[in-house]
């Protein structure tokens, strides 16, 4: 019998990283709530807003043909993106909480499996609830609570739209999971949701375009989620007047791109250092 040291067992990524993925997804179908929080109070923003800015609302370069509410339907989109990074970003804060985040860690999983697990997770309900509301949209026109919505019919167009999805996604959720994991409380979250990830999601071409905002349009050019929500634009355009003054769809995709492996890259190297709070 060998007196040797006992070498730790190991395991592979992919395995963690699916078990990780689908507890995100079972844990969201449990919480029915969490679905009416994500695509109710983006509905109410886009019906209310579209309905009282229809009248003034005029795009520069896009004439007087397009509704706000055609306009302001990539950027609803996003925000349903957005809040779906916020819920899951602070289950990593109640994950360890409750103390499972500290059984992962001290599991053999590869602490990469960790991050694409949890990122997984948000970043596929995110993509899902993103195609839910714009599959659903055009159905409001019927019964008069928004104008007639276009949506491309090309199977291209529709797999841009995913693509684009999931990078804000995966870049949302990233971003979401830096901060959850070096703050202590679901409280210190929701301020930095307030004065950084809501502000990121409002000056980014979303609700009102960057040309003629003044110098309003330096922020939002420098904001990477502006190049993520543009290359949805670009995706979901049905009429030329709807890319108006947008970046090109290459440089949307390349930004977002790095966007997101830059944030991915940065979750890895903070969970790889141990720890699960920043202190």
């Amino acid at each position: 019998m060998s007196t040797g040291t006992v070498t730790p067992p190991t395991t592979g990524w992919l395995l963690p990283a699916w078990s990780l993925t689908s507890r995100e997804v079972v844990r969201f179908l449990r919480q029915r709530s969490r679905l009416i929080g994500a695509l109710a109070q983006p509905a109410i923003f886009w019906i209310r807003f579209g309905t009282g800015l229809s009248g003034s609302f005029r795009m520069p370069g896009a004439g007087d043909g397009l509704a706000y509410q055609v306009y302001f339907l990539p950027g609803i989109v996003a925000m349903i993106v957005m809040f779906t990074a916020i819920f899951s970003a602070i289950s990593v804060i109640q994950d360890r909480d409750a103390g499972f985040l500290q059984g992962v860690l001290a599991s053999p999983a590869p602490r990469t499996a960790i991050v694409l697990g949890k990122l997984g997770g948000g970043s596929l309900l995110a993509v899902g609830q993103g195609l839910l509301f714009i599959a659903v949209a055009p159905l409001l026109a019927y019964v008069g609570l928004a104008p007639h919505i276009p949506l491309p019919t090309s199977p291209l167009a529709w797999l841009g739209i995913v693509a684009m999805l999931t990078l804000m996604a995966v870049g949302l959720c990233g971003l979401g999971y830096f901060f959850a994991w070096r703050l202590e409380s679901v409280q210190g979250f929701h301020a930095i949701m307030s004065v950084l990830l809501f502000p990121m999601w409002l000056l980014s071409g979303a609700f009102f375009p960057a040309n003629g905002s003044g110098w309003l349009a330096w922020i939002i050019r420098v904001n990477p989620l502006t190049y993520t929500v543009a290359g949805l634009r670009h995706a979901m355009a049905t009429a030329p007047e709807q890319t108006a003054g947008l970046p090109a769809a290459a440089t949307c995709i390349g930004v977002s791109l790095l966007f997101a492996a830059a944030c991915v890259a940065i979750d890895v190297v903070i969970t790889r250092r141990g720890g699960t709070t920043g202190g």
